[in-house]
Parts: structure tokens; sequence; C-alpha cells
């Protein structure tokens, strides 16, 4: 894995990249699309963003024919099913999928196999056997949070969970970790829990609006691009910061450093990297070029620490979030580690 970038260090990195999987057969023919469910929220454009300079070089150095990004007007999987199908009658011989739900898009998924296309999803992914799954542990990374207010908070208390996008996957698996993880430690109650969509302004006002009816909180959890806003409407509203696990968003970051400076705040931040859509792009390259790979592959989230987090406020760019790019020779290993 390597830390995202730009201009002639990306081309370096692609081109070692595709001279380490020349031995595989040429895909300068094949045309990969991205499905994309959603894109109302910083992470949301950076992994927008990570697959459209992933695509264009590699259609620069001839290695596909096209790697194109589609996303649907709104958070539904009818519409999003309806955009498989279109790129299925388009011809594409990939699609790399991030799907607004694991099984409403299996019957669109199943077509698009059926007529010899490749479907690999990531992040949001889907339940359907022919595809590939990308994904992050997800319930993992909400036990981990919790896990962590345990080290620092061992007394305990009352905790504010914000949720992220209402019936997608990667929301309904980080709450399941962090209900796992209050179980474990019983220390902690969660008393409150409002739905932020990944997004700062949506979590302020959900935060706001549940604030007055809540005891006192010493910790939130939270599933990332919502830390921030949690933070402004403590802020607002006259009330003790409390402990908030934040998700890799710069404004959250930025927000932490001057916290840190001010009065020694101190957290953590993680969330799964955006940069994933690149990983989700080569592995469709790597099995167009009839390389075997397994369905299910995994990725670490990313994290950050106390000690990291200069170094990350540093690499991410205003109104971003921290990121990562995968090369082909990093997809090569994702699917090495995984057979």
């Amino acid at each position: 894995m390597k830390t995202l970038l730009t201009g002639a260090a990306t081309l370096a990195l692609l081109a070692g990249a595709v001279q380490a999987g020349s031995h595989l057969g040429s895909t300068s023919d094949k045309r990969i699309a991205l499905s994309n469910n959603y894109a109302g929220n910083s992470w949301r454009q950076a992994m927008l963003q990570t697959f459209e300079d992933t695509g264009t070089q590699a259609v620069d150095d001839g290695i596909v024919a096209a790697a194109d990004a589609f996303t649907t007007s709104e958070n539904q999987a009818t519409e999003q099913a309806a955009q498989i199908q279109n790129m299925i009658l388009q011809g594409y011989d990939a699609i790399v999928l991030n799907a607004a739900s694991p099984s409403a898009l299996n019957g669109a998924v199943k077509e698009a196999c059926d007529a010899g296309v490749t479907v690999v999803s990531f992040d949001g992914i889907v339940t359907e056997p022919c595809a590939w799954r990308i994904a992050v542990d997800f319930a993992a990374m909400g036990r981990e949070e919790v896990n962590y207010l345990a080290t620092r908070l061992p007394d305990g208390g009352n905790l504010l969970e914000i949720r992220g996008l209402a019936g997608v996957f990667v929301d309904d698996e980080i709450s399941k970790g962090i209900h796992e993880g209050v179980a474990e430690h019983g220390q902690f109650e969660i008393v409150g829990s409002v739905h932020g969509d990944w997004a700062q302004d949506v979590a302020q006002k959900a935060v706001a609006g549940i604030l007055p009816s809540l005891p006192e909180i010493v910790g939130v959890v939270t599933q990332g691009g919502d830390g921030y806003g949690a933070a402004q409407a403590f802020d607002a509203a006259g009330r003790p910061t409390p402990l908030i696990v934040l998700g890799n968003r710069q404004d959250e970051l930025k927000w932490w450093a001057e916290q840190r400076d001010a009065n020694g705040y101190e957290t953590m931040s993680l969330s799964i990297a955006p940069g994933v859509a690149s990983l989700a792009f080569w592995v469709a390259q790597q099995i167009l070029a009839g390389e075997e790979v397994p369905k299910d592959l995994t990725v670490p989230f990313l994290k950050i620490t106390q000690d990291g987090l200069d170094a990350a406020l540093e690499t991410t760019p205003e109104g971003s979030v921290a990121n990562v790019s995968y090369s082909l020779e990093d997809a090569q290993g994702v699917i090495a580690d995984a057979k």
C-alpha cells in the first residue's frame, strides 16, 4: 500500500506496476466501468477521484481501453440496478461496484455475470456468489472504536452513536461492531443514536437535535465524515467536548490538531481508505487478464493515531480525506495473500 501520490511519482509507480503484471494476458481492448451509488460526501469524492486518476493513467498506458465512472443521482438500489443493466448493454467487460445494498442488486449483478461481465464489488459489497468482494472488516472497525474508548475511559460512561447512511451495508456492519464492543465493555452505554449520513453538516444537525435530551456524554462513536460536525454541535450547545472517534476527514484532522495544541486533546481516527477504488480497478484488470483471484479479498482500514496526526494532516488535501492509492503491484499482493 502506498500513500496517494500525484504527478510524476504516480506515473512512475503505475508504469512499474504495469511491468510487474506484464506476464498476464493483454487487457488493452477491455473496458471497465465504475458503478457508484452515492457521491454526497468527501469520502465518495476522494474515491471517485482516485478511480479517475488510476483509470485515466491505465488508459493512457494502454493497459485498458476505457475506465469510466458513473454515479446514480439518488442512493436507490433500483436506480443502480438499471445503471448496471445499461453497462451490460454498452458492452463493458468489467464493472467495479460500490453497491447501494448487499442483496438488492444481486439480480442485476447475476445478469452481468451471465453476460460475461466481471463484477468486482468494494466498500458496499454484494452477496451474489458470481461477484468478487473487496471489503474492510467493518464490524471489527466498530469494535476497535469501543476498545480504544475502554483504554482511554476505563470508568466508562454514556456514549452517543453517529451512524452513516441508513440501509447501507457499511452502516449496518460498523454499528454492529460498535454494539458488540459495548456488550464486551459493560461500563459503556449507548444513550443516543442518530444518522449523520457520513457528512459533517448532516451529523451536526442530527447531534444538535438530540443533545438536549441526552445526559452527560463521555464518548462519541462514529463512522467517518461526522466527527467534526459532532464537535461543532457540542460546542454550540455549550457542552463539554467528549472523546470523539474521528473518520480521517481533513476538517476532522485539522480540528483535532487545533484541540491538541490548545488543550492536549487526544483521540484516534479510522476509516476505509477511498483508494480502495483503485484496488478494485486493478483486481478487475487482473481477472480480465486471466489471473485466478479469490472471490473475497480483505484490506485493512486506515488508522491515524496521535503520533501520526501531523503527517496525515500534511498529506490530506483541504476538504478531502486521508487516503492511500493502490498500484497493480499492491493488488497482486492482496490477491496472493488471499490464496
